[in-house]
């Protein structure tokens, strides 16, 4: 491990956080069909009644035949809330870090981290053959696997855990909320809300530089 030029990092949620009002992989069952089916199942999970691997698996079923090119012009559309490009400049021009910890699909992390550059990205994987969704999950990643993901960013820039902050909106974000020196809430659940070292509610992401803005004080 060696010494890196950030004095922090920054975890951002994708669904409900990035993406207002929805996930990014109800979206994309908009065109694949299932929509209806994985809202139900994502609105169980959130209630405790699935785990993230039941609904993993119910909607990757609704991904087989389809084309892994065919993905990027649908995200495309994804309805994004705005200052997301501002505030990772933000983030760069203090010393911080600007990272995607989410469960949303593997291609979604990949879309988003180059569209507005962030360093990296977490999520489930689906698998693929010949160029295709199979319609099965290669590898699973829930909420633990997001936090310890993290957590291992951090170590790999030689920061501690209390250097870095979250952003998030719901119970996938718990336990990395518990991990870090600051919790943002955006636009959160009650028990994210309750969590959080601080709830912030907007529509814009830049709402939440005044209380990321913490991290930097904290490291001079």
């Amino acid at each position: 491990m060696f010494p890196s030029d950030h004095t922090g990092a920054v975890f951002f949620d994708v669904d409900g956080t990035l993406v207002p009002g929805t996930s990014s992989s109800a979206f994309l069952a908009g065109f694949l069909g299932h929509r209806d089916e994985l809202t139900e199942a994502e609105d169980a999970y959130a209630r405790g009644a699935m785990d993230n691997r039941q609904v993993s698996e119910l909607d990757a079923a609704g991904w087989a035949g389809v084309p892994e090119g065919r993905v990027a012009g649908w995200l495309d559309g994804l309805p994004l809330v705005p200052g997301i490009t501002e505030t990772v400049a933000w983030c760069r021009r203090n010393g911080l870090a600007p990272v995607l910890a989410t469960l949303a699909w593997s291609p979604v992390g990949g879309y988003l981290s180059e569209r507005f550059g962030f360093d990296a990205f977490s999520g489930p994987r689906l698998e693929t053959s010949g160029g295709r969704f199979t319609g099965r999950v290669a590898r699973h990643f829930d909420e633990y696997g997001k936090r310890d993901f993290a957590l291992a960013h951090a170590r790999g820039l030689a920061l501690a855990p209390g250097a870095c902050g979250a952003v998030g909106d719901s119970r996938s974000d718990l336990p990395l909320f518990a991990s870090v020196g600051l919790s943002v809430a955006f636009n959160a659940s009650a028990d994210a809300r309750a969590a959080a070292t601080v709830p912030v509610d907007g529509e814009d992401l830049r709402e939440v530089l005044p209380a990321l803005s913490r991290l930097v004080v904290a490291a001079r």
